[in-house]
């Protein structure tokens, strides 16, 4: 059974990457019948933000991405922050200080500096000297008793043969050594580890089978692998993820406040609007082996093109499980378009009102903001907002538009707006006279005393019948009774509107 992990650090906002991550670690799992665990990587003391934890946490809950272990799921891999991981970290550096793969580093921050410029002026690409490896036993033992800190740093001078380096999304990948720093540190002086040592460990001791991460990883593969190596373990499959940027080509950071999870939250986009969206982002042709085979894939040049979906599909989770694979994925970084975000939030929010179920969901959740866009109205409870959704069926983008959509739902059309004076440049005051006393007469009339003639066929017949009687030219009869019911020049059908408003407030605003 599949087991994998999203593992971010506690270090501020989850942003859409990394709840781009967390969704694919989340349909891999669900597609292989497996399980995926929440792990807090919070090894940095100086980079943690209090409160970072329960805004991820939040963040998970609210796209619906439910990991099965974790913080608040306590199972069988526990404890699932890494600070608190410590005394392992620490005994498989040790195991790797007795196998000869790791040595003690006793430099000062300023001369490992000293070095590595000394170095890059020589035109080495090395970036650290190994002086520490050639000390004595009796040396480090020495120090250790003086009390001088060390760091604990990876011998790759003596590694142990391996396979080559094979990624799922990438294929074979270079082994690009000295790509890296010289001699990593796996273990810091505080005996907090790097990176590089406490995602090894905690992917071996959890039993993680396949690691779904960043491609910024992707150069410190080989590194990984190494140390797997090296502490003869077994390595999962990996997965490197190639990467969003912001709309500009700018790499996606927590430092950028407007692609943080929170403030899609807070502007009301749907949940699985905005999973459907990150899911198509690099979501490129599928490939099919040309025959079958029983091991993973890694896209090799023999493999088969076919169809993938297009970038703004509108897909269910259940859809993007059915359909997810690694293989579909893009070698290149993408950029998010907003505009395919509007597009696809706009048909998800249509299907959800759909259903009475739905529509009362997201009635609900725009409730409090309708309140306090109309505080002196009558017309905002629950089952009033959901008629205001189905009314504006099809032209919602986001529910959280419905206070700037159709205000006049709500409360009366302001007629002083530059758009309601537009309205009524091409209808002359004896045109826009003789149609509103024309709807007014009839709607006055016996025939709409009782609700079950306020329907929208009435309606239509008595619209379209004044009309012809009152001898107004069609666009601007239409054009008045729109502007004296809304004051907006786009809208819904107007009788659906009459329909809304009844009889009483559709008068008062003919008045």
């Amino acid at each position: 059974m599949a087991l994998l992990r999203f593992a971010p650090s506690p270090t501020g906002p989850l942003h859409l990457g990394g709840l781009r991550m967390a969704l694919y670690n989340y349909l891999y799992a669900k597609k292989t019948n497996g399980k995926w665990i929440l792990r807090i990587e919070d090894t940095d003391a100086t980079r943690f933000v209090p409160g970072a934890v329960d805004g991820i946490r939040g963040a998970l809950q609210w796209a619906g991405l439910e990991y099965d272990y974790g913080p608040g799921k306590e199972g069988p891999h526990a404890p699932y922050y890494q600070s608190e991981r410590r005394d392992l970290y620490q005994t498989y550096a040790k195991n790797l200080l007795e196998s000869g793969h790791a040595y003690r580093c006793f430099c000062t921050q300023d001369t490992l500096t000293e070095t590595r410029e000394k170095l890059a002026r020589s035109g080495s690409n090395l970036t650290y000297d190994k002086r520490c490896l050639h000390l004595t036993d009796e040396e480090v033992a020495r120090r250790l008793r003086a009390g001088h800190k060390s760091t604990i740093r990876l011998n790759d001078t003596i590694l142990p043969d391996r396979q080559p380096t094979q990624d799922l999304v990438f294929g074979d990948v270079r082994d690009a050594h000295l790509s890296l720093s010289t001699d990593p540190i796996l273990l810091k002086s505080d005996l907090f580890p790097t990176y590089h040592l406490a995602s090894v460990v905690d992917d071996y001791e959890m039993g993680i089978t396949h690691v779904l991460r960043g491609e910024e990883w992707l150069p410190s593969l080989p590194l990984h692998l190494d140390l797997y190596a090296c502490l003869k373990l077994p390595s999962p499959q990996f997965a490197h993820i190639p990467i969003l940027l912001n709309p500009d080509g700018t790499k996606m950071s927590k430092r950028n406040g407007d692609v943080q999870v929170i403030d899609f939250i807070r502007r009301g986009w749907e949940p699985e609007a905005i999973l459907n969206w990150l899911a198509l982002a690099g979501w490129g042709a599928r490939h099919k082996p040309a025959s079958p085979s029983s091991s993973p894939p890694s896209p090799p040049l023999h493999w088969q093109t076919q169809q993938a979906p297009d970038s703004t599909q509108i897909m269910t989770v259940a859809d993007m499980i059915a359909e997810f694979d690694l293989t579909v994925l893009t070698h290149r970084s993408t950029s998010l378009d907003p505009g395919k975000l509007e597009y696809i939030n706009k048909q998800h929010v249509a299907r959800a009102s759909s259903t009475p179920e739905g529509l009362h969901e997201l009635a609900e959740r725009v409730h409090e903001q309708v309140k306090t866009a109309f505080p002196h109205c009558h017309h905002t409870n629950i089952e009033n907002i959901k008629r205001v959704i189905s009314l504006l069926e099809g032209r919602l983008t986001n529910i959280r538009d419905i206070p700037k959509h159709a205000p006049y739902l709500f409360i009366d059309p302001d007629l002083s707006t530059d758009e309601a004076g537009a309205m009524l440049k091409r209808v002359t005051p004896e045109q826009r006279t003789q149609a509103l006393s024309a709807m007014s007469s009839s709607l006055r009339s016996p025939a709409f005393d009782s609700p079950e003639s306020w329907t929208t066929p009435e309606l239509h017949r008595l619209l379209h019948e004044e009309q012809k009687r009152s001898n107004v030219p069609l666009k601007p009869f239409m054009t008045t009774i729109r502007h004296a019911l809304t004051g907006m020049k786009d809208g819904p059908a107007i009788v659906d509107i009459m329909h809304f408003l009844g009889r009483d407030r559709t008068l008062e605003r003919f008045n």
